[in-house]
Protein backbone atom coordinates (compact mmCIF):
# COMPACT_ATOMS: atom_id res chain seq x y z
CA UNK A 1 0.00 0.00 0.00
CA UNK A 2 2.83 2.28 0.88
CA UNK A 3 4.66 1.46 -2.72
CA UNK A 4 1.09 2.33 -4.41
CA UNK A 5 0.50 5.75 -2.36
CA UNK A 6 4.16 7.12 -3.58
CA UNK A 7 3.38 6.14 -6.64
CA UNK A 8 0.16 7.82 -6.72
CA UNK A 9 1.55 10.71 -5.17
CA UNK A 10 4.48 11.60 -7.64
CA UNK A 11 1.99 10.82 -10.76
CA UNK A 12 0.37 13.84 -8.70
CA UNK A 13 3.12 15.85 -8.54
CA UNK A 14 3.98 15.20 -12.38
CA UNK A 15 0.48 16.97 -13.20
CA UNK A 16 0.66 19.49 -10.91
CA UNK A 17 3.82 20.62 -12.04
CA UNK A 18 2.54 20.35 -15.91
CA UNK A 19 -0.27 22.42 -14.80
CA UNK A 20 1.55 25.08 -13.02
CA UNK A 21 3.94 25.23 -15.98
CA UNK A 22 0.91 25.86 -18.55
CA UNK A 23 -0.47 28.15 -15.83
CA UNK A 24 2.60 30.17 -15.83
CA UNK A 25 3.44 30.08 -19.46
CA UNK A 26 -0.03 31.17 -20.54
CA UNK A 27 -0.16 34.06 -17.94
CA UNK A 28 2.72 35.74 -19.46
CA UNK A 29 0.84 36.40 -22.89
CA UNK A 30 -2.34 37.35 -21.67
CA UNK A 31 -4.23 40.60 -20.92
CA UNK A 32 -4.69 42.01 -17.25
CA UNK A 33 -8.36 40.20 -16.63
CA UNK A 34 -6.49 36.45 -17.36
CA UNK A 35 -3.46 37.45 -15.00
CA UNK A 36 -5.74 38.26 -12.47
CA UNK A 37 -7.50 34.84 -12.02
CA UNK A 38 -4.78 33.13 -10.79
CA UNK A 39 -4.64 35.66 -8.24
CA UNK A 40 -8.25 35.03 -6.78
CA UNK A 41 -8.18 31.46 -7.27
CA UNK A 42 -4.41 31.61 -4.99
CA UNK A 43 -5.80 33.96 -2.60
CA UNK A 44 -2.61 35.72 -2.48
CA UNK A 45 -1.13 39.01 -3.04
CA UNK A 46 1.51 37.67 -4.80
CA UNK A 47 0.14 34.45 -6.47
CA UNK A 48 2.18 33.92 -9.29
CA UNK A 49 5.40 34.05 -7.16
CA UNK A 50 3.67 32.19 -4.99
CA UNK A 51 2.95 29.67 -7.62
CA UNK A 52 6.11 29.72 -9.31
CA UNK A 53 8.18 28.85 -5.33
CA UNK A 54 5.70 26.20 -5.17
CA UNK A 55 6.93 24.53 -8.70
CA UNK A 56 10.43 25.09 -7.84
CA UNK A 57 10.02 22.86 -4.69
CA UNK A 58 8.20 20.03 -6.84
CA UNK A 59 10.58 20.29 -9.39
CA UNK A 60 13.28 19.10 -6.66
CA UNK A 61 11.07 17.40 -4.09
CA UNK A 62 13.68 14.30 -4.39
CA UNK A 63 16.43 16.57 -3.84
CA UNK A 64 14.85 18.28 -1.04
CA UNK A 65 13.28 14.91 0.41
CA UNK A 66 16.59 13.26 0.48
CA UNK A 67 18.93 16.28 2.45
CA UNK A 68 15.54 16.40 4.67
CA UNK A 69 16.21 12.88 6.05
CA UNK A 70 20.00 13.60 6.61
CA UNK A 71 20.06 16.88 8.02
CA UNK A 72 19.99 16.44 11.79
CA UNK A 73 16.34 16.67 13.52
CA UNK A 74 16.91 19.48 15.78
CA UNK A 75 19.87 21.68 16.35
CA UNK A 76 19.82 22.43 19.97
CA UNK A 77 23.23 24.15 19.23
CA UNK A 78 24.34 25.36 16.18
CA UNK A 79 28.20 25.52 16.84
CA UNK A 80 31.31 24.78 14.27
CA UNK A 81 31.19 21.32 14.16
CA UNK A 82 27.23 21.26 13.34
CA UNK A 83 27.62 24.09 10.95
CA UNK A 84 30.60 22.38 9.06
CA UNK A 85 28.11 19.06 9.20
CA UNK A 86 25.01 20.79 7.92
CA UNK A 87 26.77 22.91 5.27
CA UNK A 88 28.54 19.92 3.49
CA UNK A 89 24.89 18.26 2.97
CA UNK A 90 23.78 21.43 1.41
CA UNK A 91 26.48 21.82 -0.27
CA UNK A 92 26.25 17.99 -1.71
CA UNK A 93 22.70 18.42 -2.41
CA UNK A 94 23.26 21.44 -4.67
CA UNK A 95 26.38 19.51 -6.34
CA UNK A 96 24.28 16.50 -7.68
CA UNK A 97 25.03 15.60 -11.04
CA UNK A 98 21.41 16.29 -13.19
CA UNK A 99 20.59 18.22 -16.43
CA UNK A 100 17.47 19.11 -14.61
CA UNK A 101 19.43 20.33 -11.68
CA UNK A 102 22.49 22.20 -12.99
CA UNK A 103 20.21 25.43 -13.77
CA UNK A 104 18.61 25.02 -10.21
CA UNK A 105 21.68 24.66 -7.97
CA UNK A 106 20.39 28.29 -6.09
CA UNK A 107 16.87 27.11 -5.53
CA UNK A 108 18.54 23.78 -3.67
CA UNK A 109 20.67 26.65 -1.52
CA UNK A 110 17.67 28.56 -0.60
CA UNK A 111 15.00 25.43 -0.33
CA UNK A 112 17.81 23.83 1.91
CA UNK A 113 18.55 27.38 4.05
CA UNK A 114 15.04 27.20 4.75
CA UNK A 115 14.89 23.33 5.60
CA UNK A 116 17.65 24.16 8.55
CA UNK A 117 16.03 26.89 9.59
CA UNK A 118 12.70 24.83 10.52
CA UNK A 119 15.23 22.60 12.54
CA UNK A 120 17.14 25.19 14.69
CA UNK A 121 16.43 26.47 18.13
CA UNK A 122 17.41 29.40 17.53
CA UNK A 123 16.39 30.34 14.04
CA UNK A 124 18.58 33.44 13.52
CA UNK A 125 21.60 31.61 14.05
CA UNK A 126 21.21 29.99 10.44
CA UNK A 127 23.39 33.25 9.60
CA UNK A 128 26.23 31.03 10.73
CA UNK A 129 26.43 29.24 7.84
CA UNK A 130 26.90 32.20 5.95
CA UNK A 131 29.57 34.04 8.03
CA UNK A 132 30.99 30.18 8.24
CA UNK A 133 31.04 29.98 4.24
CA UNK A 134 32.87 33.54 4.18
CA UNK A 135 34.99 32.97 6.89
CA UNK A 136 34.54 36.05 7.32
CA UNK A 137 31.25 38.45 9.28
CA UNK A 138 32.24 41.10 6.39
CA UNK A 139 28.56 41.82 4.50
CA UNK A 140 30.20 42.20 0.94
CA UNK A 141 32.02 38.89 1.44
CA UNK A 142 28.80 37.09 2.82
CA UNK A 143 27.04 38.19 -0.34
CA UNK A 144 29.09 36.65 -2.79
CA UNK A 145 28.91 32.74 -1.27
CA UNK A 146 26.03 30.91 -1.89
CA UNK A 147 24.80 30.90 1.39
CA UNK A 148 24.15 34.41 1.05
CA UNK A 149 20.21 33.94 1.57
CA UNK A 150 20.66 32.76 4.65
CA UNK A 151 20.77 36.61 5.96
CA UNK A 152 17.36 37.17 3.69
CA UNK A 153 15.97 34.69 5.35
CA UNK A 154 16.64 35.49 8.72
CA UNK A 155 15.83 39.33 8.04
CA UNK A 156 12.14 37.75 6.40
CA UNK A 157 11.62 35.90 9.75
CA UNK A 158 12.46 39.42 11.60
CA UNK A 159 9.82 41.07 9.27
CA UNK A 160 7.69 38.26 10.07
CA UNK A 161 7.42 38.95 13.42
CA UNK A 162 7.44 42.52 13.16
CA UNK A 163 3.44 41.78 11.34
CA UNK A 164 2.77 39.23 14.18
CA UNK A 165 3.86 41.60 16.88
CA UNK A 166 1.63 44.47 15.58
CA UNK A 167 -1.46 41.78 15.38
CA UNK A 168 -0.83 40.92 18.79
CA UNK A 169 -0.45 44.33 20.28
CA UNK A 170 -4.25 45.33 18.53
CA UNK A 171 -5.65 41.96 19.92
CA UNK A 172 -4.40 43.15 23.31
CA UNK A 173 -3.22 40.09 23.45
CA UNK A 174 0.70 39.48 25.71
CA UNK A 175 3.76 39.96 23.79
CA UNK A 176 6.78 39.37 26.03
CA UNK A 177 7.82 36.41 23.85
CA UNK A 178 7.43 37.97 20.59
CA UNK A 179 9.27 41.06 21.79
CA UNK A 180 12.13 38.35 23.17
CA UNK A 181 12.03 36.81 19.74
CA UNK A 182 12.71 40.13 17.51
CA UNK A 183 15.21 41.49 19.84
CA UNK A 184 17.32 38.24 19.94
CA UNK A 185 16.87 37.84 16.21
CA UNK A 186 18.17 41.53 15.49
CA UNK A 187 20.93 41.29 18.35
CA UNK A 188 22.23 38.48 16.74
CA UNK A 189 22.41 39.57 13.05
CA UNK A 190 24.31 42.90 14.40
CA UNK A 191 26.63 39.82 16.76
CA UNK A 192 27.03 37.42 13.76
CA UNK A 193 27.79 40.04 11.20
CA UNK A 194 29.46 43.72 10.83
CA UNK A 195 26.75 45.78 9.27
CA UNK A 196 28.30 49.10 10.00
CA UNK A 197 28.86 49.56 6.10
CA UNK A 198 26.30 50.61 3.76
CA UNK A 199 24.65 47.71 2.46
CA UNK A 200 20.86 46.18 1.21
CA UNK A 201 21.09 43.96 4.29
CA UNK A 202 21.73 46.91 6.55
CA UNK A 203 19.42 49.46 5.19
CA UNK A 204 16.63 47.02 5.52
CA UNK A 205 17.52 46.09 9.15
CA UNK A 206 17.80 49.37 9.84
CA UNK A 207 14.04 49.51 8.30
CA UNK A 208 12.65 47.24 10.24
CA UNK A 209 13.86 48.78 13.70
CA UNK A 210 12.44 51.87 12.83
CA UNK A 211 8.94 49.77 11.94
CA UNK A 212 9.67 47.97 15.22
CA UNK A 213 10.72 51.52 17.04
CA UNK A 214 6.80 53.41 15.57
CA UNK A 215 5.06 50.75 16.69
CA UNK A 216 6.10 50.06 20.12
CA UNK A 217 6.45 53.82 21.28
CA UNK A 218 2.59 54.45 20.16
CA UNK A 219 2.03 51.85 23.03
CA UNK A 220 4.40 52.70 25.55
CA UNK A 221 3.27 56.21 25.56
CA UNK A 222 -0.19 55.43 26.02
CA UNK A 223 0.12 53.17 29.14
CA UNK A 224 0.46 56.06 31.78
CA UNK A 225 -2.62 57.51 30.76
CA UNK A 226 -4.49 54.34 30.33
CA UNK A 227 -3.09 53.87 34.29
CA UNK A 228 -4.37 57.54 34.88
CA UNK A 229 -7.61 56.80 33.91
CA UNK A 230 -8.61 53.97 36.13
CA UNK A 231 -6.71 55.41 39.24
CA UNK A 232 -7.87 58.73 39.08
CA UNK A 233 -9.69 60.37 42.53
CA UNK A 234 -13.62 60.34 42.19
CA UNK A 235 -15.88 62.13 44.25
CA UNK A 236 -18.34 60.41 45.67
CA UNK A 237 -21.52 61.71 43.88
CA UNK A 238 -19.45 60.29 40.81
CA UNK A 239 -19.25 56.95 41.10
CA UNK A 240 -22.68 54.64 41.39
CA UNK A 241 -23.49 52.54 44.52
CA UNK A 242 -21.62 49.06 44.14
CA UNK A 243 -20.06 50.46 40.75
CA UNK A 244 -16.18 48.78 40.23
CA UNK A 245 -13.65 49.28 37.76
CA UNK A 246 -14.05 47.04 34.60
CA UNK A 247 -12.25 44.27 35.05
CA UNK A 248 -11.38 44.16 31.18
CA UNK A 249 -10.22 47.47 31.42
CA UNK A 250 -7.87 46.57 34.30
CA UNK A 251 -6.24 43.73 32.67
CA UNK A 252 -5.54 45.50 29.73
CA UNK A 253 -3.69 48.46 31.72
CA UNK A 254 -2.07 45.73 33.51
CA UNK A 255 -0.62 44.05 30.17
CA UNK A 256 0.20 47.42 29.17
CA UNK A 257 2.69 48.00 32.03
CA UNK A 258 4.17 44.66 31.93
CA UNK A 259 4.56 45.50 28.36
CA UNK A 260 6.44 48.43 29.07
CA UNK A 261 8.38 46.49 31.53
CA UNK A 262 9.24 44.01 28.93
CA UNK A 263 10.60 46.75 26.32
CA UNK A 264 12.92 47.71 29.46
CA UNK A 265 14.48 44.49 28.65
CA UNK A 266 15.09 44.60 25.12
CA UNK A 267 14.92 48.70 24.25
CA UNK A 268 18.46 49.15 22.44
CA UNK A 269 17.65 46.57 20.12
CA UNK A 270 14.00 47.68 19.71
CA UNK A 271 15.26 51.27 19.38
CA UNK A 272 13.11 52.41 22.12
CA UNK A 273 14.77 52.75 25.14
CA UNK A 274 14.66 56.42 25.86
CA UNK A 275 10.58 56.59 25.66
CA UNK A 276 10.77 53.56 27.50
CA UNK A 277 12.83 54.91 30.91
CA UNK A 278 10.84 58.03 30.57
CA UNK A 279 7.84 56.14 30.13
CA UNK A 280 8.52 53.59 33.66
CA UNK A 281 9.75 56.85 35.67
CA UNK A 282 6.18 58.63 34.90
CA UNK A 283 4.57 55.14 36.14
CA UNK A 284 6.22 54.98 38.69
CA UNK A 285 6.15 58.60 39.75
CA UNK A 286 2.23 59.04 39.47
CA UNK A 287 2.08 54.99 41.23
CA UNK A 288 3.47 56.60 43.91
CA UNK A 289 1.95 59.64 44.39
CA UNK A 290 -1.03 58.25 43.74
CA UNK A 291 -1.28 55.26 46.13
CA UNK A 292 -1.66 57.65 49.29
CA UNK A 293 -4.99 59.46 47.97
CA UNK A 294 -5.83 55.78 47.24
CA UNK A 295 -5.45 54.97 50.60
CA UNK A 296 -7.12 57.98 52.58
CA UNK A 297 -10.09 57.63 49.44
CA UNK A 298 -10.53 54.09 50.75
CA UNK A 299 -10.32 54.78 54.50
CA UNK A 300 -13.31 57.97 54.41
CA UNK A 301 -15.42 55.76 51.92
CA UNK A 302 -19.04 54.69 52.74
CA UNK A 303 -20.84 52.26 51.80
CA UNK A 304 -22.11 53.05 48.70
CA UNK A 305 -19.00 53.89 46.99
CA UNK A 306 -16.24 52.16 49.31
CA UNK A 307 -16.42 48.55 46.18
CA UNK A 308 -15.11 51.43 43.50
CA UNK A 309 -12.20 52.15 45.79
CA UNK A 310 -11.73 49.02 46.90
CA UNK A 311 -11.24 47.77 42.92
CA UNK A 312 -9.09 50.82 42.87
CA UNK A 313 -6.70 49.79 45.32
CA UNK A 314 -6.74 46.12 43.97
CA UNK A 315 -5.65 47.59 40.57
CA UNK A 316 -3.24 49.72 42.04
CA UNK A 317 -1.75 46.69 43.55
CA UNK A 318 -1.73 44.75 40.41
CA UNK A 319 0.45 47.63 38.62
CA UNK A 320 2.50 48.31 41.81
CA UNK A 321 3.12 44.33 41.67
CA UNK A 322 4.74 44.72 37.99
CA UNK A 323 6.53 48.47 38.44
CA UNK A 324 7.83 47.73 42.40
CA UNK A 325 7.72 44.22 42.71
CA UNK A 326 5.76 42.37 45.00
CA UNK A 327 7.04 43.03 48.48
CA UNK A 328 5.59 46.44 47.43
CA UNK A 329 2.33 44.89 46.54
CA UNK A 330 2.15 43.20 49.45
CA UNK A 331 2.75 46.15 51.70
CA UNK A 332 0.06 48.06 49.59
CA UNK A 333 -2.56 45.77 50.01
CA UNK A 334 -1.77 45.42 53.61
CA UNK A 335 -2.85 49.38 54.15
CA UNK A 336 -5.68 48.63 52.00
CA UNK A 337 -6.87 46.19 54.33
CA UNK A 338 -6.26 48.62 57.40
CA UNK A 339 -7.59 51.76 55.79
CA UNK A 340 -10.93 49.60 55.06
CA UNK A 341 -10.72 48.75 58.58
CA UNK A 342 -9.70 52.21 60.16
CA UNK A 343 -12.95 53.65 58.30
CA UNK A 344 -15.24 51.43 59.65
CA UNK A 345 -14.04 52.14 63.59
CA UNK A 346 -14.09 55.49 62.59
CA UNK A 347 -17.85 55.43 61.20
CA UNK A 348 -19.07 53.18 64.01
CA UNK A 349 -17.24 55.98 66.66
CA UNK A 350 -19.04 58.76 64.93
CA UNK A 351 -22.61 57.01 65.34
CA UNK A 352 -21.74 56.37 68.67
Amino acid sequence: MTAKAELLTRALHERAIQRIKETIDAAAGADEKMRRRPVVQVGTPRAFEDVDSLLRILVLRDVLGDLARRLPKHLRTFEREQIDQVKALVEAAAAQKSPDLAARKTDIFVCGLVLVNGRLALPWQLIRLATRAAESDDAARVAETPFADAVAIVLCEIECMVSELRVELKARRPVTSLLKGIHDAARGLRTEMDLSADSPWSRQLAVIRTDISTLLKAEIETTPGRVRSLLRPRPPNEIAPSALLDAIDVSDAEMLVEFVDACRSYGNELAVSEVTARTWLELQHYLETADKGLLDALRQAGDADRPFRQSQAEAAIRFCRTVFGADYAGLLAKAAEIAVQTGTVERKSLRA
